[in-house]
């Protein structure tokens, strides 16, 4: 028989393990990113930015033809792949006149280093204040698109340097709840490194708000949108695709999502 001494061992062993590879859990960066021309887009413009700690990230500036400086669209990814696979994105935003940064957290894109909660919210200030630097960018016409985990990136941002709008893509509360959804066997609260609790902050935020849900998201559940966007006291728009589910191109491109986040961002336009 096994003894309770032994059976708790086992547990611990396996708490452990998971303490140990839980960012192997969240994280998922591509390393190889193709050329721009391949994702659909032209007009771009690669570009580096280095971060307070010393890692020099890549991205991609997508400008817009016209009078300049334009509202600049900065997107924060979610936790895979890396700024080509969301080219279709920009190329879409770029058609209606809106200038857009791709960039690439530590540890993606061929990146430097290893993506954690610290270093994905300096990576994200470090791109802020590299577009803010740029002479076609205007400063107070620059906005926020969060991505899944780039929802909570964008969200702790904007506390600190709040953007002129915001825009959420399938957001949730925090990284222990989304967790607990999907290992609901495990302790997850008590083992996680990166809790990204966006619930905590997104009271703080007062621009105006713009969250995109699919209906049938397996990774995001709507019911854990629903309470972040409830929990928000900032103006706020709730767009819910119905059918969508959390990688679907509804929620990556698809037109009626940017028409949504088009109108959105007219009255700066």
């Amino acid at each position: 028989m096994i003894t309770l001494a032994a059976y708790l061992a086992v547990i611990a062993a396996v708490l452990a393990l998971l303490w140990t590879v839980q960012r192997r859990l969240i994280y998922f960066p591509t390393g190889g990113v193709p050329t721009a021309s391949s994702t659909g887009l032209s007009d771009v413009e690669p570009v580096t930015f280095e971060t307070t700690d010393g890692l020099g990230l890549s991205g991609w500036f997508v400008g817009a033809s016209g009078p300049s400086p334009r509202v600049t669209v900065l997107v924060f990814n979610g936790n895979a792949g890396n700024r080509a696979h969301r080219g279709p994105l920009a190329a879409a935003l770029h058609l209606h006149g809106l200038q857009v940064l791709l960039v690439d957290y530590r540890g993606y894109g061929g990146n430097p280093g290893a993506p954690t909660e610290e270093g994905l919210a300096a990576d994200s200030r470090a791109a802020r204040a590299y577009l803010a630097g740029r002479p076609d960018v205007d400063p107070a016409r620059i906005v926020y698109f969060g991505e899944s985990l780039g929802t909570a990136v964008a969200i702790d941002l904007a506390v600190t340097h709040p953007p002129a709008a915001l825009v959420l893509r399938s957001p949730f509360t925090s990284m222990a709840d989304v967790g607990q959804h999907h290992y609901p066997f495990l302790p997850v609260s008590l083992l996680l490194r990166d809790r990204f609790a966006a619930i905590d902050r997104i009271r703080r935020i007062r621009v105006p708000l713009l969250v995109v849900a699919g209906g049938h998201d397996r990774i995001v559940p709507i019911e854990n949108t629903r309470r972040l966007y409830d929990a928000a006291v900032a103006p706020k728009t709730l767009l819910v695709l119905p059918d969508a589910d959390h990688n679907d191109y509804q929620l990556l491109a698809g037109d009626e999502m940017i028409q949504a986040v088009v109108r959105f961002l007219q009255p700066l336009m």
